[in-house]
């Protein structure tokens, strides 16, 4: 048995959840087999795997599962096994990834600059930087990351996000790459079109020739701190010192809250440790399914 209020929030979520895998998940995890309508299904697996993330801070799909079986078995009464449950829940990383651009789209609050962006990218950790990464090897590789000095293996999340000040950027867009992934080829391949908007990066995105042809070609302005440049001449440094402080130090605070959107990441669904993932499916799942479940505890504060 469950309280009363989380009882509300399960019926919600599955009815929020069964609607729109009906209009459009339903799509991207298609069965073309004699199962292609299980007794258990899709719908109920998406919403036990939110509902235990969001109200009970169950992160581990064994924990998720174990939850399930001792106080949503009412409510669904034909649970698979742990590996079963497992084993489908691996095949929706697809549906996780489209119910997160859903829910970017449908609660994007109104105070977003939707002209203004802020972006950069967070590690997704399967393993330490010491050991050779054998899992997920499709989308992970060994990485640094400067803001922790650290290197490790795995992917990045890469999110360009609406500005909204005084407050927490909302996601537009975001990507995974292999952890040895540039940000700016990532940028270029992705972002490199967006037109009329100002842009807000880290010293990564440092990078003239290409910037200034961005800006002629799209009317869109990237902005990131200033960078010293080696061999420069100490007088001509010292001299612009000053200005270069202030400049790099405002657009740093405009960067900021990307930072704290990251923190709530992983506060919320403990995004950034997958070191228990052991396919490529899996770290999909993972990625896409916390972002999904991050969203949806927007919903039901509101």
């Amino acid at each position: 048995m469950i309280p009363k209020v989380k009882e509300h929030n399960l019926i919600y979520m599955f009815l929020y959840i069964s609607d729109l895998y009906n209009q459009e998940l339903k799509f991207s995890c298609q069965r073309f087999s004699n199962n292609a309508n299980p007794a258990f299904s899709d719908e109920e697996i998406m919403t036990i795997y939110l509902f235990a993330m969001t109200n009970e801070q169950k992160f581990k799909i064994k924990q998720i599962h174990q939850y399930a079986n001792d106080y949503l078995k009412s409510w669904f009464p034909l649970l698979p096994s742990y590996e079963a449950f497992n084993m489908r829940i691996n095949r929706l990383s697809e549906a996780f990834r489209l119910l997160s651009a859903h829910l970017f789209e449908s609660e994007r609050p109104s105070d977003c600059i939707l002209d203004q962006n802020l972006l950069d990218s967070m590690p997704i950790i399967t393993s330490s930087g010491k050991r050779k990464g054998k899992v997920a090897q499709e989308i992970t590789a060994k990485g640094y990351c400067s803001t922790k000095s650290m290197y490790y293996h795995g992917s990045k999340l890469h999110v360009l996000a609406f500005r909204r000040k005084n407050q927490m950027p909302f996601p537009e867009q975001y990507f995974v790459t292999p952890a040895s992934e540039n940000d700016i080829n990532l940028f270029k391949q992705e972002w490199g079109s967006l037109k009329q908007r100002t842009l807000f990066g880290d010293k990564i995105y440092i990078n003239a020739d290409y910037f200034t042809d961005f800006q002629s070609r799209c009317n869109s302005l990237m902005i990131t701190p200033v960078k010293k440049i080696k061999g420069m001449d100490e007088t001509l440094e010292m001299r612009d010192k000053a200005a270069n402080d202030l400049f790099s130090k405002a657009v740093s605070k405009i960067r900021q809250p990307i930072e704290s959107l990251f923190n709530w990441f992983i506060d919320k669904t403990d995004i950034q440790r997958a070191s228990k993932v052991r396919s490529t499916k899996g770290l999909l799942v993972h990625i896409f399914g916390r972002i999904a479940a991050a969203y949806m505890i927007l919903i039901f504060n509101s």
